[in-house]
Protein backbone atom coordinates (compact mmCIF):
# COMPACT_ATOMS: atom_id res chain seq x y z
CA UNK A 1 0.00 0.00 0.00
CA UNK A 2 2.70 2.77 0.83
CA UNK A 3 4.49 1.97 -2.51
CA UNK A 4 0.58 2.79 -4.49
CA UNK A 5 0.73 5.41 -2.16
CA UNK A 6 4.25 6.77 -3.16
CA UNK A 7 3.53 6.13 -6.74
CA UNK A 8 -0.28 7.76 -7.01
CA UNK A 9 -0.19 10.37 -4.58
CA UNK A 10 2.68 11.43 -2.09
CA UNK A 11 5.09 14.57 -2.50
CA UNK A 12 6.79 17.02 -0.51
CA UNK A 13 5.49 20.14 -1.68
CA UNK A 14 7.14 23.44 -1.20
CA UNK A 15 5.74 27.19 -0.76
CA UNK A 16 7.52 30.48 -0.32
CA UNK A 17 8.13 29.94 3.27
CA UNK A 18 9.08 26.22 3.26
CA UNK A 19 6.66 22.90 3.01
CA UNK A 20 3.43 23.82 2.76
CA UNK A 21 1.80 20.36 4.02
CA UNK A 22 2.66 20.90 8.05
CA UNK A 23 0.57 18.13 9.33
CA UNK A 24 -0.87 14.76 8.13
CA UNK A 25 -3.81 16.26 7.04
CA UNK A 26 -1.93 18.47 4.55
CA UNK A 27 0.10 15.98 3.22
CA UNK A 28 -1.65 13.56 0.38
CA UNK A 29 -1.49 10.04 0.96
CA UNK A 30 -3.30 7.02 0.23
CA UNK A 31 -7.01 6.79 2.53
CA UNK A 32 -8.47 4.11 4.00
CA UNK A 33 -11.13 4.02 1.36
CA UNK A 34 -8.83 4.00 -1.92
CA UNK A 35 -6.53 0.91 -1.03
CA UNK A 36 -7.56 -2.09 -3.25
CA UNK A 37 -8.55 -5.21 -1.42
CA UNK A 38 -5.66 -7.71 -0.85
CA UNK A 39 -5.48 -11.40 0.29
CA UNK A 40 -2.76 -12.27 2.97
CA UNK A 41 -2.04 -15.59 2.81
CA UNK A 42 0.11 -16.91 6.07
CA UNK A 43 3.00 -19.37 5.41
CA UNK A 44 3.57 -21.08 8.39
CA UNK A 45 8.01 -22.00 9.01
CA UNK A 46 8.51 -22.08 12.48
CA UNK A 47 12.37 -23.63 11.31
CA UNK A 48 12.78 -20.18 9.67
CA UNK A 49 13.75 -16.84 11.49
CA UNK A 50 11.20 -14.55 11.29
CA UNK A 51 12.09 -11.56 8.48
CA UNK A 52 10.93 -8.55 6.85
CA UNK A 53 10.13 -8.62 2.66
CA UNK A 54 7.98 -5.87 2.32
CA UNK A 55 10.38 -3.52 1.10
CA UNK A 56 11.43 -5.56 -1.42
CA UNK A 57 8.03 -4.87 -3.35
CA UNK A 58 8.88 -1.18 -3.20
CA UNK A 59 10.53 -0.89 -6.58
CA UNK A 60 8.42 -3.26 -8.77
CA UNK A 61 4.94 -1.99 -7.95
CA UNK A 62 5.84 1.17 -8.67
CA UNK A 63 7.28 0.16 -11.91
CA UNK A 64 4.33 -1.95 -12.63
CA UNK A 65 1.79 1.40 -12.15
CA UNK A 66 4.22 3.34 -14.41
CA UNK A 67 4.11 0.64 -17.01
CA UNK A 68 0.58 0.29 -16.97
CA UNK A 69 -0.23 4.45 -17.21
CA UNK A 70 2.33 4.26 -20.07
CA UNK A 71 1.07 1.55 -21.71
CA UNK A 72 -3.06 3.12 -21.61
CA UNK A 73 -1.53 6.51 -22.65
CA UNK A 74 1.27 5.22 -25.07
CA UNK A 75 3.23 8.26 -23.12
CA UNK A 76 5.38 7.37 -20.32
CA UNK A 77 4.87 9.70 -17.28
CA UNK A 78 8.82 10.07 -15.95
CA UNK A 79 7.91 12.02 -12.41
CA UNK A 80 6.15 10.43 -9.16
CA UNK A 81 3.43 11.18 -8.17
CA UNK A 82 1.58 9.94 -11.01
CA UNK A 83 -0.87 12.69 -10.66
CA UNK A 84 -4.22 13.62 -12.99
CA UNK A 85 -2.12 16.85 -13.75
CA UNK A 86 0.75 14.50 -14.94
CA UNK A 87 -1.35 12.59 -16.99
CA UNK A 88 -3.16 15.20 -18.61
CA UNK A 89 0.19 17.31 -19.33
CA UNK A 90 1.35 14.60 -21.06
CA UNK A 91 -1.68 14.12 -23.01
CA UNK A 92 -1.62 17.73 -24.39
CA UNK A 93 1.98 17.26 -25.65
Amino acid sequence: MQSISWTLKERVAFGPTGTTARTWEDYPILGFEEVPEVHIELIHQPNLPPLGVGEAAQGPVGAAIANAVARALDWRIRDLPITRERIIDALNR
